[in-house]
């Protein structure tokens, strides 16, 4: 039912507007409002909180079918339920009533606050600082490419408590940080692609905080916090991949049976057909890998392996499926009128974002070796 929703909500509301919003940068303000309706803010927040309740699997399937029409649009959810997977984890019981049911209604919406200007996917070397005075603290830094930044009011902050500790780590902190005097939204980034979703450079001038906004209570779990939420943002790349796969494909078979030369469809040309059969294996591929860490996150079980397998594979199938259906439009495929130059400019996000595809493989080999030791 919520498959079918969301697809209808897709067809009747999204996909006549993607090509004006992406082409202007425009952030989807109604579009965010209806996915408020929908439900959306709360897809993987528990019932019992006003969420929807989805496992991780339902949830990489409407993530898809979201993707496959416009990749944007997921974003503006999912670094908002990385930041409700943090506080679901290890959130005070305070934490949880006070936040969770107004995450879930997108009352409240934000993100989570990992990247800085020199610190990205080696998240032990960020700077920004949280200093302990009386019951709160007093935040200084900058975060950069934050989803969000703009239009969202409250972040998941990963802040050095202490920056003397070894091993670092045990220095890090997350804290639950609304917007306020000495918080702000200093600019908006332009992109490549993912368009119409803001991302923004967030600055922290002498940001005071309460201690009651320390997530899970205790110092130094920071860094465990970002990492286990990152399990599911990997999953939610992957269904992105996947769908900017399957929507690259999609597009692909049509224009190859309608698009003729040498008197016939081009779908009838051999160099065609081994197109097809490659963009096809691909997205079938990428989402039985994706299915497969999303039970596993279902499950309980630690999924970093297999997140990063399919965050790795569906990431890499996009962007070849998005190059492969450039080369089956041809000349048209450089033409704002078609969709497929827009897959081309969102694909390669996915290979960057949630750990580089690179460090994915480092995770899978690691993991590999640590259970097959000879």
């Amino acid at each position: 039912m919520i498959l079918d929703a969301v697809s209808r909500w897709l067809e009747r509301e999204v996909r006549p507007h993607v090509k004006k919003l992406d082409q202007a940068d425009e952030y989807p303000e109604s579009m965010v409002e209806q996915m408020k309706e929908l439900g959306l803010f709360g897809a993987t927040i528990p019932e019992q909180y006003g969420g929807l309740g989805l496992n991780a699997t339902t949830y990489a399937k409407v993530i898809g079918k979201i993707a496959s029409v416009w990749m944007s649009l997921t974003g503006v959810i999912n670094s908002h339920l990385i930041m409700s997977a943090c506080v679901q984890r290890i959130g005070t019981d305070a934490q949880k009533e006070k936040f969770l049911a107004k995450f879930a209604s997108g009352e409240i919406r934000g993100g989570l606050a990992l990247t800085e200007p020199d610190a990205g996917t080696d998240l032990q070397a960020i700077r920004t600082s949280a200093k302990k005075d009386g019951d709160s603290y007093v935040i200084n830094g900058t975060k950069m490419w934050i989803t969000n930044g703009i239009h969202g009011s409250c972040f998941a902050l990963l802040v050095k408590t202490d920056s003397t500790i070894e091993p670092r780590h045990k220095g890090m902190s997350m804290f639950l940080v609304e917007k306020g005097p000495g918080f702000e939204a200093s600019r908006k980034l332009k992109k490549l692609g993912y368009n119409g979703v803001d991302s923004a450079e967030l600055v922290f001038d002498n940001f005071r905080v309460s201690g009651d906004n320390l997530l899970g209570g205790e110092e130094g779990k920071g860094l465990q916090t970002a990492l286990s939420g990152l399990e599911l943002g990997r999953i939610n790349i992957a269904a992105r991949g996947c769908g900017l796969a399957e929507a690259a494909l999609m597009d692909s078979l049509r224009y190859a049976q309608q698009r003729e030369t040498m008197g016939k469809p081009i779908a009838q040309h051999q160099a065609i057909q081994l197109k097809l059969g490659e963009m096809s294996t691909r997205v079938r591929a990428a989402k039985l890998l994706t299915y497969d860490a999303a039970k596993i996150y279902d499950s309980g079980q630690r999924c970093d392996m297999e997140a990063g397998m399919a965050k790795y594979f569906a990431s890499e199938a996009a962007v070849t499926n998005s190059m492969e259906a450039m080369r089956i439009h041809g000349g048209n495929s450089y033409s704002k009128e078609y969709n497929v130059e827009r897959y081309f400019r969102d694909a390669p996000l996915m290979c960057i974002g949630e750990g580089t595809n690179e460090i994915q493989l480092m995770i899978i080999a690691k993991q590999m070796l640590e259970r097959h030791p000879v």
